[in-house]
């Protein structure tokens, strides 16, 4: 069916409107950490959102109301499970995966690449795009938890501290911690 009725399509540009604007607002209030780079958490609650916005949209079945307490609960529970995560860390690995070393001083690591999905075409273009040209000037290359990839080059590299937290499939835990007394928070 092409037209329905123009109420119909007032109530889809008024409740329309109304919900699109309430969702800014309860993005804005819930925080940056709702809108950036994405983990598998963050892009679950994403989608929910704009299949939650598209509802209220289009089905008259779900009145303005219900569709605003919808995207408060999302944006509460992505809230709550970010607050969880940075209170609690071992919650982290329920919510989100454990960075992964695919380079260690320009060494590609095999095994890690493959459990991860990562091609060398892809880690090579991350180290181009980080203004390397040579691999062996990278001392480490990291799948990010939201996906993306970090490049160190070896003058940045300093102790590797900032490498403490990041999944080492060769030896299959984590790095030792490089801080005196083994501290890796």
């Amino acid at each position: 069916m092409w037209f329905g009725s123009w109420s119909d399509l007032m109530r889809v540009v008024l409740v329309g409107a109304a919900a699109y604007l309430w969702l800014v607002f309860v993005l804005r209030i819930s925080g940056k950490r709702t809108l950036a780079e994405l983990n598998a958490f963050d892009l679950v609650v994403t989608v929910a959102l704009g299949s939650t916005l598209a509802t209220i949209l289009l089905s008259s079945d779900v009145s303005w109301s219900e569709g605003a307490v919808a995207l408060v609960l999302l944006a509460g529970l992505q809230f709550l499970a970010a607050a969880v995560s940075s209170r609690w860390p071992r919650s982290r690995a329920v919510l989100t995966a454990d960075p992964t070393l695919l380079v260690e001083h320009g060494a590609m690591l095999d095994l890690a690449l493959a459990q991860q999905r990562i091609s060398p075409g892809e880690v090579r273009q991350a180290v181009r795009a980080s203004g390397f040209g040579d691999l062996g000037q990278v001392a480490a290359v990291v799948l990010e938890t939201d996906g993306s990839l970090s490049v160190i080059g070896h003058q940045q590299y300093g102790n590797g501290s900032v490498l403490d937290d990041v999944a080492h499939s060769a030896s299959g835990g984590h790095r030792r911690s490089s801080r005196p007394g083994g501290d890796r928070r």
